[in-house]
C-alpha cells in the first residue's frame, strides 16, 4: 500500500463495510485498495462521458417541446 500517498476517512453503512471486509479478505487486498479501485473506475467512466459529450457538441440541439411536437406529427405518440 506504499503507492498510496494520501489518507482519508470514509464512512460506510455497517452492512456495506462488512461486505467490503469480506471482499477484501477474499481478494487478498485491503479495503483501501478496493475503494481506490472503485474511485478510479468512477473517474474513468466520467472521463468517457465527458469525451462522448464533447464528440457530440457539434450536433444540432432540439428543445423538448420541438421533440414532442415532432413525435406527435409523425404519429409516434
Amino acid at each position: 500500500m506504499s503507492h498510496l500517498s494520501k489518507r482519508s476517512t470514509v464512512y460506510f453503512e455497517p452492512t456495506i463495510h462488512q461486505a467490503l471486509k469480506m471482499k477484501a479478505a477474499s481478494s487478498n487486498i485491503s479495503i483501501s485498495e478496493l475503494v481506490d479501485e472503485a474511485v478510479r473506475l468512477l473517474m474513468r467512466e466520467d472521463q468517457e462521458d465527458i469525451a462522448a459529450a464533447q464528440n457530440r457538441i457539434s450536433e444540432p440541439e432540439i428543445s423538448y417541446e420541438a421533440l414532442i411536437n415532432d413525435l406527435a406529427e409523425n404519429g409516434k405518440i
